[in-house]
């Protein structure tokens, strides 16, 4: 582990709540995290890595939380997590070998088109609406087409599990989120098993991250759940924005 003064690491710790409440509620969280461990001196690759490690303990608290609250049923889920999963291995594998620069080019675009199509689209509430794409299709095609994105660069893949389950799958808002949550944590494992392979996590770090990622979320899926898309939807289209132009100013500055 690299050298960090105390207020150096609780000021990580404090990231990890802070990220493990957004993330529990529109995804984003690794824009809060990824900065600090940048900022705290962690290498770009390292930092990557402990991100995956960290994250893992958020989106399984709110995976979890939303699971008992009985808004997804882990049991008919199975095969969707393992695809996110493996989808989450051959991203990360892979991030040395594809070019990459592309898309991050296109992403502020993509995630700026789902914080307006959440802002302005009508009637998008905790209500289940027409499903436009087969179950059995959306968890072969979509669920690890975006967990290959969640391991290759990772930030978005929230926000686009939510758009997929809420435009394709016909999921409320809600129900969407609690399902996002899960996925994510899935194609997290996935990225965080290549990592460790190759990225050398920071694993106290990590884990020193994890634990106030574990209270952030609890806190912020039992918002969401308690108050639903009223919450969900702002917060998400605050996020995307927010990680549009962090992406952006990245772009600019490199």
């Amino acid at each position: 582990m690299i050298d960090l003064s105390l207020d150096i690491l609780l000021l990580l710790i404090a990231a990890g709540f802070a990220a493990g409440f957004i993330d529990a509620i529109a995804g984003g969280g690794g824009l809060i995290t990824v900065p600090a461990l940048l900022l705290a001196g962690v290498p770009p690759a390292q930092a990557l890595a402990t991100n995956k490690v960290q994250g893992v303990f958020g989106a399984a608290t709110a995976a979890f939380s939303y699971a008992r609250g009985g808004l997804v049923d882990l049991r008919t889920q199975g095969r969707a997590a393992l695809l996110a999963g493996l989808g989450g291995v051959a991203g990360a594998a892979l991030v040395s070998h594809l070019p990459t620069q592309a898309l991050r080019i296109a992403l502020p675009v993509i995630l700026i088109g789902i914080a307006l199509f959440f802002a302005l689209k009508p009637g998008l509430n905790d209500l289940d609406r027409v499903r436009r794409m087969r179950p059995a299709l959306f968890t072969a095609s979509i669920v690890p087409l975006i967990g290959f994105y969640d391991g290759l660069v990772g930030p978005g893949a929230g926000s686009f599990y939510m758009i997929a389950f809420v435009s394709l799958a016909g999921y409320g808002v809600l129900k969407a989120t609690a399902h996002t949550k899960l996925l994510n944590l899935f194609s997290n494992l996935g990225g965080l098993l290549t990592f460790a392979l190759v990225g050398q996590p920071l694993w106290l770090l990590g884990v020193c991250m994890g634990v106030a990622q574990i209270a952030g979320a609890a806190l912020g899926a039992r918002l969401a759940a308690r108050i639903g898309a009223r919450l969900i939807k702002p917060l998400l289209v605050v996020t995307s924005t927010a990680l549009a132009l962090r992406l952006i100013w990245q772009l600019l500055a490199s």
